[in-house]
């Protein structure tokens, strides 16, 4: 019988349906992708954020990440 990974999810993290996560403290929000998505991207070679201090709706684009996959 094959056994199940059970994967770590941390409970200060909220994440959206394309794999992207958020972690809110006060009024700063740090954005980031877990290490599957990444590792479904390969190699990364840009990142446009041109969005800093601006507020965004659920679902709504605030940036671009470019891979070489």
């Amino acid at each position: 019988m094959q056994q199940i990974q059970k994967m770590d999810v941390p409970s200060n993290l909220r994440y959206s349906k394309e794999h992207e996560w958020v972690s809110v403290e006060g009024d700063i929000a740090t954005i980031g992708i877990p290490a599957y998505a990444q590792s479904q991207l390969g190699d990364i070679v840009y990142v446009d954020i041109e969005s800093v201090g601006k507020s965004f709706s659920m679902d709504e684009v605030f940036g671009t990440v470019v891979a070489v996959k």
